[in-house]
């Protein structure tokens, strides 16, 4: 495995949605997730490490050291008292065991990444603080809630065959929304959890394909259109993020009163202003 990270970064994400709902709130029906006061969109955090997580084990299924803790169908307490039999340790319910710590974070690529809490049940692994953390994403502007109405030419039992023929649905979309994330990658962290040069890069990969490979029909067309990445000379940084995240700038054209495609957007980045010891990296064939 390759050396721990010894830079801090930031990273801005920029993705868009296309008739589809990009994050459904379940309080709300499954309605698109919207700010109540200013009626933009948001997406949360889980929701973006839930996709990150799934292109990993699309690509690297479940291949040593790239194994994800969080997923369907996994009890995460039996992951826990798997760790203590491989180290060989005793159940310890009060008390982590470091070795089993140490184990979880070298076997799983999401704990190593994300962190996690791994106190519960009766084989304590401790809990981690992950050196990649994201902030909710939102919408550049305000978005549209639309509830359309679908129907299906087969019913659910034989008992509805008496009363009808077709079964009626409803599906909730954005018609479009241009969708701004945050991130932040600690070289500090990195160094209690092992998250490496090569975690790194495979965290970026992720990051531009989160959509490639998570299609549905409820999510409509999703693409990531920009990613900048702040990368500091320093371990601790050079330059405050929220100063670093104004430098990436994204405006709806003056001529433009509802948009509809990224092509509604500029992009202005003032690489000039980047702060010395700080390298702005575009990734540029995310940006179309």
């Amino acid at each position: 495995m390759s050396e721990v990270i010894k830079n801090r970064y930031e990273f801005v994400v920029l993705f868009d949605v296309e008739n589809g709902n990009p994050n459904g709130d379940p309080d709300a029906g499954n309605m698109p997730r919207i700010d109540a006061e200013t009626s933009h969109g948001i997406i949360t955090d889980v929701c973006l490490k839930r996709k990150i997580r799934n292109y990993v084990e699309t690509l690297k299924e479940d291949a040593q050291g790239y194994r994800i803790y969080v997923k369907e169908g996994i009890a995460l307490n039996a992951q826990h008292k798997k760790a203590y039999e491989e180290v060989g340790a005793e159940k310890s319910k009060e008390k982590a065991n470091p070795d089993a710590k140490k184990f979880m974070c070298d076997n799983f690529f999401d704990i190593r990444t994300f962190g996690a809490v791994m106190t519960t049940g009766d084989h304590n692994c401790g809990q981690v603080r992950g050196p990649v953390q994201l902030n909710f994403a939102r919408s550049l502007d305000k978005i549209v809630q639309s509830e359309l109405t679908i129907t299906r030419q087969a019913v659910t039992t034989e008992k509805d065959l008496e009363k009808k023929t077709t079964e009626m649905g409803r599906k909730h979309i954005v018609p479009y929304g241009l969708y701004r994330a945050e991130g932040y990658i600690s070289a500090k962290l990195a160094q209690q959890t092992g998250f490496s040069e090569a975690d790194l890069q495979l965290l970026f990969e992720a990051i531009e394909n989160m959509f490639e490979h998570d299609r549905s029909a409820a999510r409509g067309k999703m693409a990531v259109r920009g990613f900048y990445i702040f990368k500091h000379e320093s371990e601790l940084g050079n330059a405050p993020s929220h100063k670093l995240f104004k430098l990436i700038d994204v405006k709806r054209k003056e001529c433009v009163s509802v948009p509809r495609s990224f092509n509604d957007y500029d992009v202005t980045i003032n690489k000039e202003a980047t702060p010395q010891g700080v390298e702005l990296i575009e990734r540029e064939y995310c940006l179309v």
